[in-house]
């Protein structure tokens, strides 16, 4: 375990931390916050799981000491706040498309085109013959198609959007990505949970969600057809896939799509989840913040398997501590 100087620190007073955004990672923070006041317990982090979007916003509002967002901050985000912001990469994680069909395959096969159509309304019923002839032998209910999405900002949606406007010229057209879009059908729920929730209470229905969501509620989630033409299942070892091909092409800001990766076995909906901190920090909190971030980088890494999260590759981790290291305290 990495220790480094924390000792030092045990007889300081408690330092409050606020943080907010995606929900995408935040079972993969809430493990981080609590096994790191082990070693530091006076470092005391709330972090509010209000989607990548509102995290954003009190981030550049200030009411927040960091953010977190799966989808990087735009050009024109970053001009809002009056200090450098740095992009921490703290893992990687996979968008599923998950199902309530009772009755069903527990693993369907889906490519991009029929997902795109589903969401964009133009696959309406279960037994439509573009999802059945990806699953030959899979007997599947006329059950109309219920899509969920999400209704607040969410970088979970920038991952989902981003790779369909990649799949799909018309649904790059017609929505679009980003964190939130117009959505041709569909019913919205708040946050990866607000979509869970929707999807495990209705049947015939299909949404996105992060991999442990879908997990820990025992609910199905499809293989997706990749640039290989392979069907990948969702899982930290195809998540790994999709970077490993372009692990020499993420740039010096870390904001970077990983989405359609072209590598074997890699899982086609895959992406970053980032922290959002200031290149500047306080010299309070400020010490508090980089310590954590380096234990991240290392002793935190350990625990993304187990939560359904892929660690960040070794050559990518020491090019982010580096950064970290650059954090000045003023």
């Amino acid at each position: 375990m990495f220790l480094g100087s924390f000792s030092i620190l045990s007889a300081a007073d408690p330092v409050l931390i606020n943080g907010a955004g995606a929900t995408f990672p935040y079972p993969l923070y809430s493990k981080w916050f609590s096994e790191y006041r082990k070693v530091v317990p006076e470092a005391q982090f709330n972090y509010q799981s209000i989607g990548s979007g509102g995290g954003i916003r009190q981030f550049l509002e200030k009411t927040v000491d960091f953010g977190a967002s799966d989808s990087p901050m735009t050009e024109e985000q970053m001009r809002k706040s009056s200090i450098p912001v740095l992009h921490i990469p703290a893992a990687m994680g996979a968008v599923v498309l998950t199902y309530n069909l009772p009755g069903a395959a527990p693993n369907l096969r889906l490519s991009g085109e029929v997902i795109s159509d589903i969401f964009l309304g133009k696959i309406a019923r279960w037994d439509d013959s573009r999802i059945t002839s990806l699953n030959q032998g899979v007997k599947l209910p006329g059950t109309a198609i219920l899509v969920a999405h999400r209704s607040d900002g969410s970088g979970t949606t920038a991952i989902f959007t981003d790779y369909l406007s990649k799949i799909s010229p018309e649904w790059k057209t017609k929505v679009g990505a980003g964190t939130a879009v117009n959505w041709p059908v569909g019913v919205g729920g708040k946050g990866n949970e607000g979509v869970t929730g929707i999807v495990k209470q209705s049947p015939g229905s299909i949404g996105y969600v992060e991999l442990i969501y879908a997990a820990n509620n025992q609910l199905p989630f499809a293989s997706v057809r990749n640039k290989r033409n392979e069907y990948v299942v969702p899982n930290p070892k195809s998540i790994t896939a999709a970077v490993a091909g372009t692990i020499k092409t993420i740039p010096a800001d870390f904001r970077a799509s990983i989405t359609d990766a072209d590598g074997k076995n890699a899982y086609p909906i895959s992406g970053f989840t980032y922290l959002l901190v200031r290149e500047t920090l306080p010299r309070i909190k400020g010490p508090h913040i980089q310590r954590f971030l380096k234990w991240a980088m290392r002793d935190g890494q350990d625990y993304a398997e187990a939560l359904h999260y892929a660690p960040l590759p070794k050559a990518l981790l020491q090019k982010i501590e580096a950064k970290i290291n650059g954090i000045r305290i003023e």
